[in-house]
This record gives structure tokens, sequence and C-alpha cells, in this order.
């Protein structure tokens, strides 16, 4: 597959290039440059990084970077089974536990909760730094309401770092599954304001609270350029002051 001339191999992380050095100059330049091209594509064309995964993976199967890299492209394509694989071949290669809780959720993908459960309950997970803790209490949560309970799923979310003040990477992510958790219960009240929590927190658009929010006020878009939409229905805008008073409802930015 075409990579771009600007894409050199140096974009890659310092710890991957070191893991590099065992190959060919030539071959690890090559292998760098692929896996410059999935961390690039990863997000907006996950199919085509997974193309470029599967050429890094060819060149240097023994290399745990390149493993990981793979895992992530083929979990963003849905490929769950090989992802697991991919990511377990990686732990093999580095004993690091950092990768638990996306092989947990791998585990939710192909249909299995109970195994993820099975995994919440092993010492790999006291081993997990606090975002590792975070990530594993959401795939958790997510696989308590697989199985239909709601309930213990909103349980699962509550802890030290739901309450705290502090903004991480993880935060918004974290309110904003608790939000969807209360919503689950019929407690909407209480998701409105965790909502709103999780679009304060929310800096890096990770998240579609703020839709939600709008969602729970009743607010309406209405595409402005569609044929079919009514001339007399709002576009989501609020049209005067007055209106904004009497609704309650302010506007809000997506995250």
């Amino acid at each position: 597959m075409p990579i771009p001339e600007d894409v050199t191999g140096e974009e890659i992380d310092k710890s991957v290039r070191q893991e590099l050095l065992s190959l060919p100059k030539t071959l690890a330049e090559d292998v760098a440059k692929n896996l410059v091209m999935v961390a690039q594509l990863l997000d907006e064309d996950p199919e085509r990084a997974y193309e470029y995964s599967r050429i890094a993976l060819r060149l240097a199967s023994r290399v745990a970077a390149v493993r990981e890299a793979a895992g992530f492209a083929a979990y963003a394509t849905g490929k769950y089974t090989e992802a697991l694989a991919e990511f377990r071949a990686a732990r093999r290669m580095t004993g690091s536990v950092e990768l638990w809780p996306v092989m947990a959720d791998c585990e939710r993908g192909l249909g299995r909760p109970e195994r993820t459960l099975a995994m919440a309950g092993e010492p790999e997970v006291q081993k997990l730094d606090r975002a590792g803790q975070v990530e594993m209490r959401l795939v958790v949560a997510g696989a308590r309401r697989d199985m239909g309970q709601a309930e213990a799923a909103v349980v699962t979310l509550q802890g030290p770092e739901l309450g705290s003040n502090s903004i991480q990477p993880w935060t918004a992510r974290l309110r904003y599954a608790y939000a969807d958790a209360l919503l689950a219960v019929g407690r909407e009240d209480e998701a409105r304001e965790w909502f709103a929590k999780a679009l304060e927190a929310d800096q890096g658009g990770s998240t579609d609270a703020s839709d939600r929010l709008a969602e729970l006020d009743g607010v309406e878009f209405t595409d402005a350029l569609d044929p079919d939409a009514d001339p007399e229905e709002g576009t989501g805008a609020v049209p005067d002051a007055d209106a904004d008073a009497d609704s309650g409802v302010s506007e809000q930015d997506k995250d």
C-alpha cells in the first residue's frame, strides 16, 4: 500500500523505535512507516489502518509493538477474535498487563461478558495503573449491561475517580458512562447532571454528551438543507431571548 512521502517513520514513539532496533535498518524503516499509518488512520479510517497493520505484521511479527498495533487495528474494525489473539501475543512478549482491559472488552465483543467479569477478578487488574483501573471499570460496567444487570453497572462505575474534581484523560468517558447507566435505570435527573459533567470534562471531544443533553432537554435539530424538512420546525437554535427564558434550554457545544 502507498505511504505518503512525508511519512518517514520517525513519528513513532521512542519506545517503539527502540523495539525496532532488533531489525535490519531498511526493514525497521518500512515497519515504522506502516505503524505510523496505522496510528494516523485508526480513528478516521480503521479499515485502511487494518491493512497497514497487516503489512507491518508480515514484516515483523516478532515485535511486540507490531502485534499490539495489529490488535488495535483489528479491534477498531470489530475483528475481536483476531484482536484478542494479537493482544495476547503482545502480552506474552512484554509481560505487561496494560492490555488487560481491552482484552476483556474483546470478550464482550465476542458475546462473552461472563469471561469479561472473570477477567475482572484476576490478579492482573490489581497491577494496572489508575487509568487502567478506570478502563477496566468501564469494560466491566458494559459487561454488566450486556447481561441485563443495569443496576450493577451503575454501582460498578461509582468510586473516587468518578467524584474527583481532577480532570484526567478518562474523566469525560467515565462520567458519560455513568450518566448513560443512570439513564438506563430511569434516573433521568441524575443522568442529565452527569452528562453535563461529562461535557464539562470533554476537552477532546471523545463523547456526544452535548447531544445527549439536548435530547434530554427536548431539543430537536433539523438539517436546514433537507428539502423534506418542515420550514415551521426549529433548527435547534433559540429564536429569541424570551423563548430562551421560557424554555430553560441553553445551547450546548458538541463534545
